[in-house]
């Protein structure tokens, strides 16, 4: 339950007002934005190294029972890699304040309700974008604006050598506040200088990412 809605509780608790279903029951978190990176730049771990830090956020914000992945793609030589979008179930997703992102893949990377207000982190917190001091609205993606890998012939590294380098390199990341130089995506507005926390930090980023209920 959110600070709103628990707020409301107790004020009809203590007038004797029962409260609703659908006052008291928020939809469960889905969806977040990692409050901090893993201290190594776009060194993850991985795929796995992601998946496990988002799952310990979801469970120290209380959310646990879902399966929880990274909003990540990989590259491969001589084939497709992996897709952040086929990584992630298929909705729908809340934020932790009760607020809908999207209903399924097509309309989380058409049209989603994804801006400075609604992508919070695991505790419904704020991440400082645009404007703010340090801006920190470069969320690591790796992945093209539809959430597919990028094809084998399309040349650079997009996803920090599969999420293990935290130096040469470059990744590709959003803007999870839809601002910054003209690029709106959420993720896919541009490809950072390199893969060390000091290059990621020089173009507005500190190594955070998405993670998403696949469950």
């Amino acid at each position: 339950m959110n600070m709103k809605n628990a707020l409301a509780a107790l004020i009809c608790s203590t007038i004797g007002i029962s409260t609703s279903p659908a006052l008291a029951d928020d939809p469960a978190m889905g969806f977040f934005v990692t409050s901090v990176g893993m201290g190594d730049g776009a060194n993850l771990g991985g795929l796995d190294g992601a998946d496990a830090h988002c799952a310990k956020l979801a469970e120290n914000a209380g959310a646990t029972g879902r399966t929880w992945r990274a909003y990540l793609s990989t590259q491969e030589e001589g084939k497709r890699g992996i897709s952040a979008r086929s990584r992630i179930g298929t909705g729908p997703w809340y934020n932790a304040n009760g607020e809908l992102i999207a209903v399924d893949p097509d309309q989380l990377h058409i049209f989603p309700n994804l801006y400075l207000r609604t992508a919070v982190d695991e505790n419904g917190n704020r991440i400082k974008g645009r404007g703010d001091k340090p801006n920190e609205h470069d969320i690591l993606t790796g992945t093209q604006a539809d959430g597919t890998a990028y094809f084998p012939w399309q040349e650079g590294d997009k996803t920090c050598s599969n999420w293990t380098s935290n130096g040469e390199g470059s990744a590709t990341v959003g803007h999870h506040d839809r601002h910054g130089g003209g690029n709106t995506s959420w993720n896919a507005a541009h490809d950072s200088r390199g893969c060390g926390a000091d290059a990621l930090h020089s173009t507005g980023g500190n190594g955070y990412f998405y993670c998403f209920a696949a469950d």
